[in-house]
């Protein structure tokens, strides 16, 4: 049993999900859900990567679109994307992806740090890269990509 314990501390849960064609992860213990098909009301005058508001069971949670967010390219509307709902202490926000594909326990001894440039992904929302059978996946650091007091979201009770 410890032995079990010693290995699961030495391994990151991740969520892996595709953008533009990469590979990204976000530790699973920020992220709450993964919805499809959800309406996205815009919301005028915000910061433009800001993509509007969802209702998600009487929540009101602000939406990011990944892509402008992280540089990649230009917002698309498309009905396949999914919203991965994640969680900062008392906030939720969703992100716009192209696809959640995997949970992977990636060991913690496989992370480095990100170079200066990995694509045209934004550094400074890298926290590591991970070169994991045979796959480049680079995790994101929660906490950077939705600076709070940046994006200055309020949740909202419906």
């Amino acid at each position: 049993m410890e032995q079990e314990q010693l290995i699961a501390e030495r391994l990151e849960k991740t969520i892996i999900f595709d953008l533009n064609g990469s590979e990204y992860g976000l530790p699973v213990n920020f992220v709450e859900s993964i919805e499809t098909s959800l309406p996205i009301t815009r919301v005028p005058h915000e910061k433009s990567y800001i993509k509007g508001v969802i209702n998600l069971r009487g929540k009101i949670i602000p939406v990011i679109d990944l892509r402008i967010r992280l540089g990649e390219q230009l917002a698309h509307d498309s009905t396949d994307d999914q919203i991965i709902i994640t969680r900062i202490d008392d906030t939720q926000v969703g992100l716009i992806i192209d696809n959640a594909n995997d949970v992977l326990d990636i060991p913690f001894s496989l992370l480095e740090n990100p170079p200066e440039t990995i694509g045209t992904a934004k550094k400074e929302y890298m926290h590591s890269v991970v070169n994991f059978e045979d796959r480049l996946i680079i995790l994101l650091d929660i906490y950077k990509l939705l600076n709070l007091e940046e994006i200055k979201i309020k949740e909202t009770d419906e």
